[in-house]
């Protein structure tokens, strides 16, 4: 059944193609259509567009049909277009024409759209959960090793004195950076379409409001036409928020690979968390983290992919955006799979103690004898010439580290205040699942 029908059996081969893989990805919108059609409903009565008899009778069916999605027994059968065809055939074989009256004064476009948001919406916050289990990882490696000095690199050359406390605590600060930017894609997602139909609204008296509020959005999406035009923008926001992410988690792995080479030897991890080879005996290959960065590299692409489907596309809806689904919510999959494995990873992870006793990484302290001598009162360039000159015919000497007193530096790391600043940021995320908003509005019902 095709909701569009009008009487001509439309060639198979352009259906298979034109529906690509929505009947798999609107499996996972389904209980999200099943909530944004409650909301639909209880706004229908309402407005007096329905009774309260068919809306009681549009809710019981629609909490059932619900129940049964999350039993795993709701499918789309063979005929069906999409999730929606499917669940107005489900209610109007239960309820007859009152099942045919849920898609008064909405369109596809706007029905799609109010499911994508809320599962957008839902992917978010649970993945704001996951950086936040992440971010702990992070802050509590930093305050259990940070005083184990590290050397730090500029230009892949030995620079200054770090600590593994200053280095995991880098990662830490950078996802609560990451927590903004994917806080301002929810507050750009969570803006309620239902309502403008095709992109043009309806002469139908319907409370857009009432709908809004019922879904936990955070306010109408005002101008019907934008709707549509949102398509692309919104996955932009989402994807750039991704991106972020991916790009903390790239770098930090690259940082693992390289720490845990032979050359450096700073970290390891117990043998049966790497892998070896075939030929050689000796080999512990950090494939976790080789794979962690190459995924998160590729979703650092996913900015230009969406740019690459909407940037030419005409005001209005276009078929060109059913393909984001896919890439969005494939993209929400991969990256939460990636901090997961992670997580269990830094877990186990095995930090060397006594790295800068190696006389290679001597001339790291040559900027805290500069310091010591600009404390003596000597001008700092002169202090930076007699050190220079000591490095250069190889009399300098390792010496005792300086006190570090300022914000962010090793010795004063500031783990509390980020973690304050990022239990503050994580105030934007609200975990509401669908069972809890369909109470919500059954209660409401009622009331």
């Amino acid at each position: 059944m095709k909701l569009w029908e009008k009487g001509i059996d439309p060639e198979p081969a352009i259906i298979e193609f034109t529906a690509g893989k929505d009947r798999e990805t609107d499996l996972v919108l389904t209980k999200w259509d099943i909530i944004g059609s409650m909301a639909h409903a209880i706004m229908l009565a309402d407005v007096g567009l329905i009774s309260d008899d068919e809306k009681n009778g549009l809710l019981k069916s629609l909490h059932a049909l619900l129940k049964l999605d999350e039993a795993g027994s709701l499918v789309i059968e063979k005929d069906m277009e999409d999730i929606h065809s499917q669940i107005e055939k489900e209610l109007s074989a239960v309820l007859g024409a009152t099942g045919k009256k849920i898609h008064t004064g909405r369109s596809r476009n706007d029905q799609v759209l109010v499911d994508i948001r809320l599962r957008t919406r839902e992917e978010i916050d649970n993945l704001s959960l996951l950086i936040q289990r992440l971010f702990n990882s992070f802050q509590s490696l930093s305050e259990k090793h940070k005083e184990v000095l590290l050397p730090g690199y500029t230009h892949m050359q030995p620079a200054m004195v770090s600590s593994f406390g200053l280095w995991f605590g880098a990662y830490a600060e950078s996802l609560a950076d990451d927590i903004v930017i994917l806080a301002g894609s929810r507050a750009i997602n969570n803006q309620n379409p239902l309502g403008t139909a095709a992109g043009y609204g309806t002469t139908l008296p319907i409370n857009r409001q009432l709908t809004s509020d019922l879904l936990e959005f955070d306010n109408i999406l005002f101008n019907s036409a934008y709707a549509s035009l949102s398509r692309g923008k919104i996955e932009m926001s989402v994807a750039s928020a991704l991106a972020s992410v991916a790009q903390t988690l790239a770098r930090f792995s690259m940082d693992i690979c390289l720490y845990m080479s032979a050359e450096f030897r700073f970290i390891d991890f117990p043998d049966e968390l790497v892998t070896g080879s075939s030929i050689m005996p000796q080999k512990r290959n950090p494939d976790v983290f080789e794979l962690i960065r190459g995924r998160a590299n590729i979703i650092q692409t996913l900015p230009g992919q969406i740019a690459s489907v909407v940037s030419n596309l005409p005001s209005g809806y276009n078929r060109d955006l059913q393909l984001l689904k896919n890439l969005i919510f494939n993209a929400f999959d991969d990256l939460s799979e990636c901090i997961k494995i992670m997580i269990l990873m830094l877990d186990n992870i095995k930090i060397k103690t006594n790295i800068t006793a190696n006389p290679l990484y001597n001339t790291i302290f040559s900027t805290e004898e500069v310091n010591r001598l600009v404390r003596q009162g000597i001008p700092f360039r002169d202090a930076y010439k007699v050190v220079a000159e000591m490095v250069k015919n190889s009399s300098f000497s390792k010496t005792t580290l300086a006190d570090y007193v300022h914000e962010g530096s090793v010795g004063n790391l500031c783990n509390k205040e980020i973690a304050d600043l990022f239990a503050k940021r994580m105030e934007s995320f609200r975990n509401m699942s669908a069972a809890e908003l369909a109470d919500k509005m059954m209660k409401y019902a009622t009331k």
